[in-house]
């Protein structure tokens, strides 16, 4: 399951999924989904029903206090041997740039186009000037801090990785691992 997918060009999963079916869930119908849901309440989707889910840049687009809510329902809809999948920006790997007075300096170039510190602080820029307001930045994220957002959930491993030159931090949870098959699925995965 991919989760707060965004447009279909720009959701490509890692070719581990390659031979997967893909259920594209979003909030926004214009994206055109298979499944129209808020990640908050994935109620269209039964117990158990997935074998990992894949969340890529969508939780900061929640508050905070709807995070834990959101991961429960991921935990709540993937199967015993599943695993999610989290990835958001790095917040302590954009503060120097804030601090050196660099917001607006273009860090990387996306699909989408450049993107600048004030773009993972506060969400695409030119996607909400474009009335994409779901877009929006509303919580972020460093490494204690998503750690500690995992610690509340019912996963049995959780390997937090930092990926630098995305300025991404990925967290993979699984539900019942052992240490070695979580660094053998972070490996295939590319995290």
């Amino acid at each position: 399951m991919n989760v707060g997918c965004g447009r279909r060009e720009a959701s490509a999963l890692p070719a581990y999924f390659e031979d997967w079916r893909e259920v594209r869930v979003d909030v926004d119908p214009a994206v055109e989904p298979d499944i129209v849901a808020d990640l908050t309440d994935l109620g269209p989707l039964a117990d158990g029903s997935a074998d990992a889910v894949w969340a890529a840049h969508c939780i900061e687009h929640l508050y905070e206090h709807q995070v834990p809510v959101a991961l429960g329902e991921f935990r709540r809809v993937l199967r015993e041997d599943g695993f999610l999948c989290v990835i958001v920006p790095d917040l302590q790997a954009i503060a120097r740039y804030v601090a050196a007075d660099r917001l607006h300096e273009p860090l990387y170039t996306s699909p989408a186009g450049p993107v600048t510190a004030h773009d993972i602080l506060f969400g695409f820029g030119a996607a909400i000037a474009a009335g994409r307001s779901t877009m929006a930045h509303h919580c972020g994220f460093t490494p204690g801090s998503l750690q500690r957002c995992f610690q509340r959930q019912q996963f049995g491993e959780l390997l937090l990785t930092r990926r630098e030159k995305d300025f991404e931090l990925a967290a993979l949870a699984q539900v019942l691992p052992t240490r070695e098959q979580g660094a053998a699925l972070a490996a295939a995965l590319g995290l």
